[in-house]
């Protein structure tokens, strides 16, 4: 499978999403998506549930292949290799490394039941990035002790409640040495009381210049913390903008009925 890659005049950014389209059947999901996000910023996502946010994460990764349109990360195509003037979709292995670009925090965590917290941190690096196990170890003890569970690196994550098992999480996609981390509601599956820790790392990752892209429903955590903030709804973008603007004082009428329902 081919594409034409097409020349765009925009202003450079970090991740770059042009005309997407994605349907499940006959239901269309995506619509004609562009976003830039800039190095170093962070781009929270909201909107109603159906509204395509999460679909659009996971295309960003290529978990889901897109009908219609790229995603560039760094300037390389995710999902193809450029040859000329057209794009050549890569093989799983292939595409499998360079996934490791747009690492990934999901709701339900997704860690290895067998393994330690330690353990499910080291696993990409050393099967994905080919790194030594003493690399690994000690990245990983280094991230456990940045997201705060330095104490509980031989701990199953049955042993660990649901807020630390997301920092676990959040810990395995940094070992990646990701360009960008894709955030997809790390809150969503969370009790309340436990959610203050999640977003206290996410807000310390963010001032230390990760760039991040979150699909949330954390209004206060958009506010805080996002550069920009982009409104979803039916499957295209409706409006995006600083959190001052968006939040606060919005354009569009469909942006204010979601806030009215969500503050």
């Amino acid at each position: 499978m081919s594409t034409t890659v097409e020349n765009s005049t925009l202003a450079p950014a970090l991740v770059r999403v042009r005309d997407l389209h994605k349907s499940f059947g006959s239901l269309k999901v995506l619509e004609g998506i562009d976003l830039d996000v800039a190095a170093g910023s962070v781009t929270c996502i909201l909107g109603p549930s159906g509204s395509g946010k999460s679909t659009l994460l996971r295309c960003m990764n290529r978990l889901e292949t897109p009908e219609r349109g790229t995603v560039e990360v760094a300037d390389q195509y995710i999902g193809y290799s450029r040859e000329g003037d057209r794009l050549v979709e890569l093989s799983d292995k292939k595409l499998s490394r360079q996934r490791t670009s747009t690492a990934m925090v999901f709701q339900r965590f997704n860690l290895f039941a067998h393994m330690s917290a330690l353990q499910n941190v080291m696993e990409g690096p050393l099967h994905v990035l080919h790194r030594s196990k003493k690399e690994a170890s000690e990245q990983a003890h280094h991230l456990l002790e940045q997201v705060g569970l330095a104490e509980r690196a031989h701990h199953l994550p049955a042993q660990l409640s649901g807020g630390q098992q997301q920092r676990v999480a959040i810990a395995r996609a940094l070992a990646m040495d990701p360009q960008v981390v894709l955030f997809d509601e790390p809150t969503s599956a969370l009790d309340p009381e436990l959610v203050g820790d999640v977003l206290t790392v996410m807000t310390d990752l963010a001032s230390a210049g990760l760039t991040m892209i979150v699909v949330t429903h954390e209004i206060q955590f958009a506010r805080e913390a996002a550069d920009t903030v982009v409104f979803m709804d039916g499957g295209k973008l409706v409006e995006q903008g600083p959190p001052g603007e968006v939040l606060v004082a919005p354009r569009h009428e469909r942006t204010r009925e979601f806030l009215r329902r969500v503050l």
